[in-house]
């Protein structure tokens, strides 16, 4: 096997709790990750050439070393000890936008780990996986552990969350790319008395509407309150409820049906020059 594509979904974070600010310049984080099938398409290719090549064909996303799906297959194939005499390609079709609160890079990131294991045939286990892609990026690892998880530390201490209930959501982005670190910078943490107790499965939608909550969105309304407008509009055309996801400027609509996501769709590219897309969560 030479080649191989593998799909790379996204994610939403159906709460993000920052806990505390970390003497390396981290945060301890509190969150609930879902993955969702919107996904980017990524093809790996062995080549009798050596080196790593990244393709993309988006403006945002560099193809050499500054991807981080670049970075994840150096990795490996200098793991490998074969980086003289084989090389990979990368071609990635994006369909998750860019530094969107959606974790596309870290999906990426984790795809490729993936797949590149399988490729060169290393064997490594997930777990291993896991170790090598949190040194990549904090999220990457809850890529491969693919399950819905609790993610606490950075992010990379990971608890199944097994009673889930299945949804429709509805992603809008106003197309405003939002850099992480500038919402980390601009973070102000108020001291916790007590870190409220997150249930560990949901029976029905409400019960998981019930614990939307994100401690960056505040910080990211400020600067950009189209994403107060676009929550506004998803509650008014039906969604349960509505949050905006990681570090934004990304909003989720949940929704009961896919009927009701579509129709809302519908509505918001009619009437805004919005990114819109429904997608089942996995």
């Amino acid at each position: 096997m030479n080649s191989i594509q593998l799909s790379a979904p996204c994610k939403v974070n159906y709460r993000l709790d920052v806990i505390r600010r970390r003497p390396d310049g981290y945060h301890d984080l509190r969150m609930i990750m879902q993955r969702v099938d919107l996904c980017d398409t990524i093809t790996l290719s062995l080549s009798d050439t050596p080196g790593v090549r990244v393709t993309c064909g988006s403006a945002e996303v560099p193809d050499g070393p500054g991807n981080i799906a670049w970075r994840a297959a150096d990795l490996l194939l200098r793991r490998s000890g074969r980086e003289a005499e084989l090389g990979i390609d990368i071609a990635i079709d994006k369909r998750i936008p860019v530094a969107a609160g959606l974790g596309g890079g870290s999906s990426d990131a984790a795809t490729v780990l993936m797949g590149v294991n399988s490729l060169l045939e290393l064997d490594l286990s997930d777990e291993e996986l896991m170790k090598i892609g949190v040194t990549l990026g904090a999220d990457v690892p809850f890529f491969i552990f693919k399950k819905t998880a609790l993610a606490e530390g950075i992010g990379n201490l990971l608890t199944p969350l097994d009673a889930v209930p299945p949804v429709w959501l509805l992603l809008v982005n106003p197309r405003v790319p939002v850099s992480t670190a500038w919402v980390y910078q601009n973070l102000e943490l108020t001291k916790r008395d007590a870190v409220s107790i997150v249930p560990r499965s949901f029976g029905t939608i409400g019960d998981l509407c019930a614990v939307l909550a994100n401690d960056l969105e505040a910080v990211t309304v400020g600067r950009y309150p189209v994403i107060r407008e676009i929550k506004e509009l998803l509650l008014r055309e039906g969604a349960a409820g509505a949050l905006m996801s990681g570090s934004g400027p990304t909003v989720f609509g949940v929704f009961e049906s896919e009927a009701g996501a579509r129709a809302c769709a519908g509505k918001l590219v009619a009437e805004h020059d919005w990114f819109c897309a429904a997608a089942q969560t996995l």
